[in-house]
């Protein structure tokens, strides 16, 4: 039975035990046949290695192996290619790497904090008064803004560096009418109100992660002396929790509190993000010293260090870096219109209105030009709240309420004007160098937004 069913059938048992034989038979043809492919296929193996000069990775090197995990990618140091010699067809890219056009570049901070003395120069600044519109009667044919209603000759008189009232945002009616925006609670405004040094930065509309900064480059003095702000709305607070990102008891996400802003004062969000980018001295009253960055960005370095750096170091009041390729407002307007930024007839009716007020193109081989560009890249503000540093504030947010919300294009213009009507009266601005930007803090993309569901 065993032997019938080994062979596979009944009746048929010579047969399976013949086939057998023969099967046997032809076998004992093929290992001549196998050794000569094998020997054909290492000839082609060595004629390879000596050809091209290949290298494989031994057992003795397995640990490096490991620690590459599935990170999938190609080791070049692997590959030997003979020089003057081009594969075709082949990925591995024998040129020489290029270097970043925008990498960032070194910056010589102090050493620690420990080493970063406050200066006493900062009373020299230009000295004046400051107060703010902070509500306004029923205005004709207007419903009340934030910004609130600044007239043609209130305009002109507010560049002028002298005591004087002026509109700078949190412009309320009279009492019993509703907020113009940026409700804040009260607990977050003691909070604030106590600041001294303050990195701030806002998400609106759920635009970006939340990025928190570089723990590790943080010092113990900056971790207690510095208020680190992060302005969010309703919606993304929301969102920031089911990213698993929900404040603590004290309303902080690592370092940064979270101070929820309600009722937002315009529809543009880009707009409403100017509020704390540009008027911090309104939001924190007691602070000496602000540090604005985007969103998008994760701080990489030391609060103290940068103010040391960028203002005590070099005595200015402000700092911002330049942009990374544009440095003349004209090319500016061409990009924001190329690329849709904004409305393009709200653009022209900015730039004509700038061009009728004195602002000319940028000369890179004008020695006398007052800045190194006109064009910012405004993601990292450095500033010192003195008078001028508030003045320019406030102007600078004066354009982007009553024009565009792209506040690179009103920059130059507000910078300008302000020198031109205070020859006496300088300001002390640091525009730096935008590779120094690079180098204090990492870049990422946007959150990615789903399309709005589409309509009936």
């Amino acid at each position: 039975m065993a032997v019938i069913k080994y062979n596979g059938g009944g009746g048929g048992g010579g047969g399976g035990i013949i086939s057998g034989v023969v099967r046997r038979k032809k076998l004992s043809r093929k290992p001549s046949l196998l050794w000569i492919w094998v020997l054909l296929l290492l000839a082609i193996f060595f004629i390879s290695l000596s050809v091209f000069g290949i290298k494989f990775q031994l057992p003795g090197n397995l640990e490096s192996l490991e620690k590459l995990g599935d990170s999938r990618i190609l080791n070049t140091s692997s590959i030997s290619v003979p020089k003057q010699q081009e594969l075709s067809g082949s990925n591995v890219n024998v040129s020489k790497s290029k270097p970043k056009r925008h990498a960032p570049c070194e910056i010589d901070f102090s050493e620690s904090v420990n080493y970063v003395i406050e200066p006493r120069y900062l009373n020299n600044f230009t000295q004046f008064s400051l107060q703010y519109v902070a509500m306004e009667e029923k205005p004709k044919n207007f419903k009340f803004r934030f910004g609130g209603h600044q007239m043609v000759e209130q305009r002109e008189k507010s560049f002028y560096a002298t005591n004087q009232t002026l509109h700078c945002g949190f412009v309320k009616g009279p009492p019993g009418l509703p907020s113009t925006g940026f409700d804040l609670d009260e607990k977050d405004w003691e909070y604030m109100s106590s600041c001294r040094v303050v990195v701030s930065s806002c998400i609106f509309g759920s635009s970006d992660f939340l990025r928190r900064p570089t723990t590790r480059k943080i010092s113990e003095f900056s971790k207690e002396n510095v208020c680190f702000i992060m302005f969010v709305d309703e919606t993304t607070l929301s969102k920031l929790s089911s990213d698993g990102h929900t404040p603590d008891d004290s309303g902080h996400v690592g370092l940064w509190r979270i101070v929820v802003v309600r009722n937002l004062p315009y529809e543009d969000m880009r707009r409403t993000g100017k509020v704390p980018k540009f008027l911090s001295h309104r939001l924190f009253p007691s602070s000496s010293y602000s540090i604005w960055l985007d969103s998008k960005m994760r701080l990489n370095a030391d609060p103290m260090l940068i103010l040391e750096y960028f203002l005590w170091r070099t005595r200015s009041e402000y700092a911002i870096s330049n942009h990374y390729d544009r440095h003349c407002v004209w090319d500016e307007v061409l990009q924001n219109k190329r690329l849709n930024k904004y409305n393009h007839t709200a653009i022209d009716e900015q730039f004509y209105f700038y061009q009728s007020d004195g602002l000319t193109k940028f000369d890179s081989s004008d020695p006398t030009a007052p800045l190194p560009s006109y064009v910012p890249e405004g993601s990292f503000i450095v500033r010192a709240h003195t008078p001028m540093s508030n003045l320019f504030s406030c102007l600078w947010f004066n354009e982007v309420d009553r024009f565009t919300s792209r506040d690179q294009l009103s920059f130059a213009y507000t910078y300008l004007k302000l020198r031109r009507m205070n020859p006496d009266q300088p300001f002390y601005l640091n525009m730096f160098k935008d590779c120094e930007r690079r180098a204090l803090t990492k870049l990422f993309h946007h959150r990615i937004l789903p399309p709005p569901p589409s309509g009936p």
